[in-house]
């Protein structure tokens, strides 16, 4: 219940019974000033106005799909204070609040296709979409988990396999044995990636055909990679044993010869025959 006065704004009804002359009280009351009528009128003026405001601010869902304000009976109590009657309503109707039971909630099991027996919940299906229960995994052969890398190369799949054919193959994130700092490992379940690489090649034997020309094909990378390697190692050794003769020619004159009576004399080198003229004094 709001109140807008206080105890000073609302004005003594009467004034304090004095003894008369016979010793009886007076049991008369004082009529009220213009003034404190006044101010009493103003006071109730004030709290409708802060009622109507704090109604109006509470909003109620109305038929056609708007708001309304729904402003409740109000009592004027005559000094400045209003009684409401909602709230002793809204106090009854609470008591009266019935609270029915929630419904049944079935759940739906799912049925494992290993032992035929229904399960609500189980790794597998929760993360990879494969309706075996937990007793029926076998997390070391058929339900085994590989890398990513292994799905690739054992059983020549691309990216585009894994990832954009349509339905995209689950994963779980694992953090890496190696080096918990590199990046998380993506772990795919066996069973699907042998499933999809049947999708990608059409049957076992073109697989198996695809990994032999693939095996082939790497066996001749290898092979002409090692012979390149030998061919440069021969240029090497063969380099290494060739040396050019660099030191300077020495000649090895013969005797020497007169050519005429003017003194003239020559010599020739016995190694590259070398004729070396000159005249004596």
């Amino acid at each position: 219940m709001d109140s807008v006065t206080g105890p000073e704004d609302v004005p003594a009804a009467a004034d304090a019974p004095s003894p008369n002359e016979g010793g009886q009280e007076s049991t008369k009351s004082m009529p009220l000033s213009a003034a404190t009528r006044a101010k009493i009128e103003r006071n109730r003026q004030r709290a409708l106005m802060l009622r109507q405001a704090r109604v109006a601010s509470r909003p109620y869902s109305s038929g056609e799909g708007g708001t309304c304000a729904k402003i409740p009976k109000t009592i004027d109590s005559g000094g400045g204070f209003f009684i409401e009657e909602e709230e002793e309503e809204e106090e009854h109707k609470t008591k009266d609040v019935v609270h029915r039971p929630g419904p049944v909630v079935e759940f739906d099991y799912l049925m494992c296709e290993e032992c035929d027996k229904a399960f609500m919940d189980s790794y597998l299906s929760n993360s990879f979409d494969l309706s075996v229960c937990d007793n029926c995994r076998d997390s070391e052969s058929k339900h085994k988990l590989i890398t990513r890398s292994e799905a690739k190369n054992e059983y020549l799949l691309k990216d585009c396999d894994l990832d954009k054919r349509e339905p995209m193959l689950r994963y779980v994130l694992k953090k890496n044995p190696h080096n918990p700092r590199w990046g998380d490992m993506k772990l795919y379940l066996r069973l699907q990636v042998v499933k999809r690489s049947l999708e990608v090649w059409g049957s076992e034997e073109a697989l198996e055909e695809a990994r032999e020309e693939r095996v082939g094909n790497r066996e001749k990378l290898k092979q002409k990679r090692f012979d390149k390697k030998v061919k440069e190692l021969r240029r090497t050794v063969r380099s290494s044993m060739w040396k050019r003769d660099s030191s300077a020619h020495q000649h090895s004159y013969g005797p020497e010869e007169a050519l005429d009576d003017d003194d003239n004399y020559r010599k020739i080198c016995s190694t590259c025959g070398h004729e070396l003229t000159y005249e004596k004094m």
